[in-house]
């Protein structure tokens, strides 16, 4: 977060508008230029110059995106995470850049919102000024309430931003129409529109309120985790109070200079709740990026397992049944390395009912690539287990090898855009896959995921 603070946000409709169109101008033009330059260009040549060119303007699109800040910023990392099927890579690559970290917003141009959320409960807090973090959409404040120490955070949404989403949405669109690199067809629309979906809930505080609690009703009795406590009187439109709760970040030296037998138990935890999501709760957070989790540390691992603190629960989605059947009955196809199965779980789902043979039969492989940790100890690779049979994920490789794997199924000409629902999920696997990465884990992955595959659920 930048030392610098900002005053106020461009959330006006023509300031942004303005801002966007003229950098959308300026390089609608340097494509103009660089197309009438290539028209003379060999023919086997004018591809690469114009995906430099492209690569170039996407950059500087993206460096402008950056200075709006609020809702403009989180569109353009959604369509970075989840628009790898529908945008050019050199799109995806400008927007993975795209930095959530940003300049904090002065205190005295939040505090007017703060007071109109808690109305006469602002004098039982003290509020700390300097914020904790700061990011596209809000920032953080710690707190404290005067009648009993209670430490907490407040979330609070940066004015005008939830209001600006729809026009933001339509000028990135329009922005990046103007590329002429984006398709114009029904998938991409249902995209976008599943995109504006997406960044309404992550600006719903009532929503999020409502799903922490639930996460932590869900958790309550699991010491492996921790999930703040929303303190619902002092909750808003824009305003989201909670618990506060130390923690070091998942990546940091503190967790990863644990003894290996504490990261394992670490990754473990991460990796069933990955179940408990799609075989329990059929609540799944599609966000798994590293920011939004902690870890607490015990001074007595004997007496107290280390903790994962999970937080921001904005894209928590509720996934329809018959998607996750779909999920759960791949999950156990590919436990059970069944093709058959696999095939019969797919069958009935437009998606997959529209593949080629070899296609499907490509896409099953790339299934049972994905669930190679969880596979009998006979049908990996050796040299991926260690002496006790556990899997090792760091030297596996396996979140590239699969994402590898992926992208050439893409590049096939009989590939079509998979359902959105499918991406969340691939998501939030290979954000799992990324977790258990990092922790250097080796574990048998198989035993756990046994009792979900095996409880009939």
């Amino acid at each position: 977060m930048s030392d610098d603070r900002l005053t106020r946000l461009k959330t006006g409709a023509f300031e942004r508008r303005f801002s966007i169109a003229k950098a959308s101008l300026v390089a609608g033009s340097r494509m103009a230029a660089s197309a009438a330059g290539s028209l003379f260009a060999a023919p086997e040549d004018r591809a690469s110059t114009r995906r430099k060119a492209l690569g170039e303007q996407a950059e500087y699109l993206v460096g402008e995106l950056g200075k709006l800040k609020g809702s403009v910023v989180k569109i353009g990392q959604m369509m970075a995470l989840y628009g790898e099927h529908f945008l050019p890579p050199e799109i995806t690559t400008a927007l993975h850049k795209l930095n959530d970290s940003t300049t904090a917003l002065e205190w005295s141009s939040l505090e007017p919102l703060v007071r109109a959320q808690l109305g006469s409960r602002f004098n039982e807090l003290d509020i700390n000024p300097e914020p904790l973090g700061a990011a596209s959409l809000a920032q953080v404040h710690r707190a404290r309430r005067r009648s009993d120490g209670a430490e907490m955070v407040l979330k609070i949404q940066y004015p005008g931003v939830a209001e600006a989403i729809d026009s933001d949405l339509n000028l990135v669109t329009q922005m990046l129409r103007l590329t002429r690199a984006v398709p114009q067809t029904r998938e991409f629309d249902e995209w976008l529109e599943e995109v504006r979906m997406m960044m309404h809930r992550e600006v719903n505080y009532p929503l999020e309120a409502e799903t922490t609690r639930l996460f932590r009703e869900f958790l309550k009795d699991d010491p492996r985790f921790v999930v703040p406590k929303i303190f619902p009187e002092y909750c808003g439109d824009h305003l989201l109070v909670m618990s506060f709760e130390h923690g070091v970040p998942v990546n940091s030296d503190a967790v990863l200079s644990l003894p290996a037998a504490r990261k394992n138990a670490l990754a473990i935890a991460a990796l069933e709740i990955c179940c408990q999501e799609v075989f329990q709760w059929g609540q799944i957070q599609t966000d798994p990026n590293f920011g939004n989790y902690l870890v607490q540390i015990s001074v007595d691992a004997n007496a107290q397992p280390d903790r994962i603190v999970l937080l921001d629960f904005g894209a928590v989605r509720d996934f329809p049944a018959d998607i996750l059947d779909l999920a759960r009955g791949m999950t156990r196809a590919a436990f059970h390395a069944d093709r058959d199965a696999m095939k019969a779980a797919m069958k009935g789902y437009r998606f997959f009912d529209g593949m080629k043979l070899g296609t499907l039969e490509g896409f099953i492989d790339l299934a049972f690539l994905a669930f190679e940790p969880f596979a009998e100890s006979s049908k990996v690779p050796r040299e991926l287990l260690n002496a006790e049979g556990a899997y090792c994920w760091a030297k596996s490789k396996l979140h590239v090898r699969a994402t590898s794997a992926a992208a050439r199924s893409a590049a096939t000409r009989h590939f079509t855009v998979p359902p959105k629902e499918f991406m969340f999920l691939s998501r939030k696997l290979m954000g799992a896959y990324t977790f258990m990465t990092v922790m250097d884990a080796e574990v048998k992955a198989r035993d756990l995921l046994s009792k979900y595959v095996m409880s009939g659920s």
